[in-house]
């Protein structure tokens, strides 16, 4: 049974978790976030980490949270954990009272297929901030 649950990433022991997860999931392929900045998920099975999400306020979309990251160890692929984790920021970002959700992929199938299970569209920010071959997504949720 996986429970997520929002967690204090101000919280050094925290922060550890939230980091290894980074590593064993993006593999140095992603710039590690300041997990103090904004809102973080844990999700555990038992005690066990084996995934999380963060949402920071857009810098480039007024009104948005932008899903900076979402993580699940491969072990626990394909029982919608990160679906999960997205409807955790979502439910955050309505809180904060923001209109949307934003997020990018790039070559990343698995993601922009739960990206599309959960309701997100493809969208062209005014000014792209990523890679060319990346896809912008958002939710509107206010």
């Amino acid at each position: 049974m996986y429970r997520i649950r929002e967690v204090d990433g101000h919280d050094d022991e925290i922060a550890d978790t939230l980091l290894e997860l980074h590593r064993l999931t993006f593999l140095d392929c992603a710039p590690i976030p300041k997990f103090d900045h904004g809102h973080w998920w844990l999700a555990r099975d038992e005690t066990e980490p084996v995934g999380f999400a963060g949402v920071v306020p857009s810098t480039h979309v007024s009104n948005a949270g932008y899903f900076c990251r979402v993580g699940v160890l491969r072990k626990h692929w394909g029982r919608r954990l990160q679906l999960r984790l997205m409807g955790a920021v979502e439910g955050r970002a309505r809180l904060n009272g923001w209109c949307s959700v934003i997020s990018d992929t790039t070559d990343n199938l698995s993601s922009a297929n739960n990206f599309i299970r959960a309701g997100y569209r493809l969208f062209q920010p005014p000014v792209p901030w990523a890679w060319p071959n990346t896809l912008y997504w958002r939710k509107l949720i206010g």
